[in-house]
């Protein structure tokens, strides 16, 4: 005979009820499944939004002389979905000099020094394989302290539209100070240390909403538990009573 839910029956009740498997008191325990991997799902979602986000991030200021240097310059889209093209030229004003001078472009992934004092020294660091430049950093090789000066780095772009193509355009400069050692002042020290604060600070947060979130999973199943073992001895109690029934009637 096959058994549905909650159905028990009496072997000449000589023995104690039988349960189907269904009305056995369940371990699993989905609700905490569900706690679990529902943050995980959103983490995962707002990762597929948001890995291509641009932020600007100003540039460094102090160069090291005969190593390398990254100029950053960076200019963002205001509208992400709005396919766009890029072109970025970089200009140079010398300590002691009154003009800028164009040392540098990059269209068309096609990259063009244009003043000898950079020759084989500028090498693209930005946007790679793509017009729709956001990122037109550069990098110097073998730094001299004739570099010190301001950077301009200026981005021309044109967003195309269904109807129609509009053309924007961004400045940066940067103040380049050229040393023969690397210093370390107090505000990157303080910075660092925040930093390092920051992190140990979130482990810790972490460490307690874990344990949280544990403890009411926990408290969870077992609210579950005795649900179950509570239905169990009713339906047992009441297969008692159904087999008294039983043998008064024979």
């Amino acid at each position: 005979m096959k058994l549905h839910e909650h159905e028990v029956f009496c072997d000449h009740c000589t023995g104690g009820p039988v349960l189907s498997s269904q009305t056995r008191p369940s371990t699993t325990s989905m609700p905490a499944l569900r706690l679990l991997l529902g943050p995980a799902l959103l983490c995962l979602l707002y990762d597929s939004q948001c890995h291509a986000a641009c932020v600007e991030v100003d540039s460094d200021t102090e160069a090291v002389a005969g190593h390398g240097f990254k100029l950053g310059c960076i200019s963002c889209k205001m509208r992400g979905e709005v396919p766009a093209s890029a072109t970025v030229d970089w200009f140079f004003k010398a300590q002691g000099e009154s003009d800028f001078v164009q040392i540098y472009s990059y269209e068309d992934e096609t990259a063009t020094i244009t003043d000898e004092r950079f020759d084989e020294r500028l090498y693209w660091n930005g946007s790679k394989k793509t017009t729709d430049l956001q990122d037109g950093s550069i990098f110097i090789l073998n730094v001299t302290f004739n570099d010190t000066g301001v950077y301009r780095c200026f981005f021309e772009r044109i967003l195309t539209y269904n109807d129609y193509k509009f053309h924007t355009n961004a400045s940066k400069f940067i103040h380049i100070n050229v040393v023969a050692k690397a210093t370390r002042g107090m505000a990157s020290i303080f910075s660092e240390v925040m930093m390092y604060v920051s992190i140990i600070g979130l482990q810790l947060w972490l460490v307690v909403e874990m344990v949280y979130c544990y403890r009411k999973i926990a408290a969870a199943g077992e609210e579950a538990l005795r649900e179950s073992a509570a239905e169990y001895l009713a339906i047992a109690s009441e297969s008692k009573d159904n087999c008294a029934g039983v043998q008064v009637a024979e």
